[in-house]
């Protein structure tokens, strides 16, 4: 996406906001289709531990496990009694692949109070770049070198690609296409800040394609918090909820915009309609105005289904000016509900 001139860029990386401008919002909507495929192959026969050893799983082991912010196993510390095979068992690993995290051989006999990775060390292929940890040793931010791969990264520090998205705060389709999270020179976020235990259990009003439109905080909800749930950053809560302020705590009881709405972005500038809730039902569309950029606005994420003909196999019915750049013919009236589709005859 391309921004205007009227759009001065911050330090999050998105516009910053000036009165009667319009923005371009190039991070947010969980579920937003904006790539489909990696931008080149992931390793073959590649699985990252956190998706074979569950955070929930309990080791029959009784020396000490240092976790991640996602409950995943990062290092363990041997007691008497303690075996490689029986350690690789517990975490669900090879005994080939801890030994190599170790410099060891398979078969070593450990001694008592031995410090053993659960995750590869140093740089390898698909994540050749440097790395930040705590005092716990847990990798906590990762520069992005080129050719790095979604794959490669999530393996090396023993991560989902989902619990990679919610570090950072962005929808998983960005990992999942990788090519607008995984690029190179990019600092990233690997672990979470702690947040409220309390957070996150208030009420959501969802539109019909299960987004999340609004949400009602409670006692413990935080910038934090709300990002790691909805999948946004502080700057677009912020950019949608204008009376919020950065250096001031959220309130129990506000309720928070998660989309656009009603925040004219370039590319969706048109007009619509609410339901009783507040939820979008129709567009009508301006010049410029892109699918993409709609679907972004509304939390729409599939605008053609909403939007079928009644007869014959076409994906949608409006018509476009630019269909390889996506661009809808102007004046046009769609729907933004699944669940009240306008459907028209022909294709």
């Amino acid at each position: 996406m391309v921004g205007t001139g009227n759009t001065a860029k911050t330090t999050t990386g998105l516009p910053a906001v000036r009165p009667a401008l319009l923005v371009v919002l190039s991070l947010g909507l969980a579920g937003c289709t904006y790539a489909d495929a990696p931008t080149q192959a992931e390793p073959a026969a590649q699985t990252t531990p956190a998706a074979v050893a569950s955070s929930a799983a309990k080791p029959a082991l009784s020396g000490e496990t240092v976790r991640d912010s996602f409950g995943n196993a990062d290092f363990y510390t041997t007691v008497p009694g303690d075996t490689l095979p029986a350690v690789a068992a517990a975490y669900k690993l090879s005994e080939a692949k801890v030994a190599a995290f170790n410099g060891l051989q398979p078969g070593t006999p450990l001694t008592p109070d031995t410090r053993l990775r659960l995750i590869p060390t140093g740089p390898m292929p698909g994540a050749k770049g440097a790395a930040t940890v705590d005092a716990n040793g847990i990798p906590t931010g990762y520069t992005i070198e080129p050719e790095d791969s979604l794959a490669g990264i999530t393996y090396r520090f023993n991560l989902t690609s989902e619990q990679l998205a919610e570090a950072n705060k962005v929808p998983f389709t960005y990992e999942k296409g990788n090519v607008f999270f995984i690029q190179a020179g990019k600092v990233i976020q690997l672990q979470k800040k702690p947040v409220d235990s309390r957070s996150g259990s208030g009420a959501s009003v969802n539109n019909s394609f299960g987004q999340t439109v609004f949400y009602t905080t409670v006692d413990g909800d935080s910038f934090d918090s709300l990002g790691y749930k909805f999948r946004s950053t502080t700057a677009q809560i912020l950019l949608y909820n204008p009376s919020l302020s950065a250096d001031q705590p959220i309130h129990a009881g506000t309720k928070v915009r998660l989309i656009p709405g009603e925040l004219t972005i370039e590319g969706a500038q048109g007009t619509f309609t609410t339901d009783a809730q507040n939820i979008p039902l129709t567009y009508t569309t301006a010049p410029g105005d892109t699918e993409r950029q709609v679907s972004f606005r509304f939390g729409v994420t599939d605008l053609r289904s909403a939007n079928r003909p009644s007869t014959g196999t076409a994906g949608s019915w409006y018509e476009y000016t630019d269909l390889p750049n996506g661009e809808l013919a102007p004046g046009q009236t769609i729907s933004v509900a699944l669940d009240k589709p306008i459907n028209r005859p022909g294709s």
